[in-house]
């Protein structure tokens, strides 16, 4: 006779899709805090009563979350879930919500085979959360997010080195006199928004003027980098709703 122990995981998790499954069903991935990338199939009643509610799936949504993870299933189990941090301002100012699903979309695709990585849902949770109280000057968050968020998943760009007209290898993530050969690098121009960009907190983030134009050319790097280093990163569907912003 065998028996199936229960393992049932108290975590902090981060809603990036939800998928419908089915009339009552929904597929959803997960940043957790203890497990990393989670997918989840999830029973929403139809009656109102129900304790699994849809709006708590929608996307960055931060909850508290039961699950009973079993070694090499595909879609785990979500036994229970509650609100760890509601939201004011994300799902409800125009711009905030434009960014928020940008920002989901990415992650989508930049956590991939993600594993248990504390420090990581740390910085993400974190991040969101000033967003959220944040009430103006936030045009550049999402290129600090993005290119700070290097710095957990493992191709921080190593800056050291930089002389003024040096190229910057997307591949080798570095500076250099010369450009490499293969086509991935930035020329001299590009290259000099690397320094600037990796000194930007959020604190700091409104002193550094970007145009309109700026800000999207640094958008495509960032995204470009990520392409190259996280397998099968794809285009962001999201992407022209944010490069139209702030025009």
């Amino acid at each position: 006779m065998y028996f199936c122990t229960v393992m049932l995981t108290k975590t902090r998790a981060l809603v990036l899709r939800s998928l419908k499954y089915g009339d009552t069903k929904i597929i959803v991935d997960l940043l957790t805090e203890s497990e990393g990338r989670v997918s989840v199939i999830v029973n929403i009643p139809k009656s109102s009563k129900g304790k699994l509610k849809k709006q708590f799936f929608q996307p960055l949504t931060l909850l508290e979350a039961e699950l009973d993870i079993r070694p090499k299933v595909q879609l785990q189990k979500l036994r229970d879930v509650r609100l760890s941090l509601p939201f004011s301002t994300l799902n409800t100012e125009p711009r905030k919500l434009s960014v928020a699903l940008f920002l989901a979309e990415f992650l989508l695709n930049a956590t991939r085979g993600e594993h248990d990585n504390p420090a990581l849902f740390a910085y993400v949770a974190n991040g969101l959360e000033w967003f959220d109280a944040c009430r103006e000057s936030y045009a550049n968050f999402h290129l600090v997010f993005m290119m700070r968020l290097t710095r957990f998943v493992g191709f921080y760009p190593n800056t050291e080195d930089y002389h003024e007209g040096d190229f910057f290898d997307l591949q080798a993530s570095c500076f250099c006199h010369a450009a490499p050969l293969h086509s991935d690098f930035l020329q001299p121009a590009d290259a000099a928004l690397i320094q600037p960009l990796l000194r930007m907190n959020y604190e700091s983030m409104h002193l550094f003027r970007l145009s309109h134009q700026q800000r999207n050319r640094v958008v495509d790097i960032i995204l470009r980098y990520y392409q190259l280093h996280v397998p099968g990163f794809t285009e962001l569907n999201s992407l022209e709703v944010v490069r139209d912003l702030w025009g």
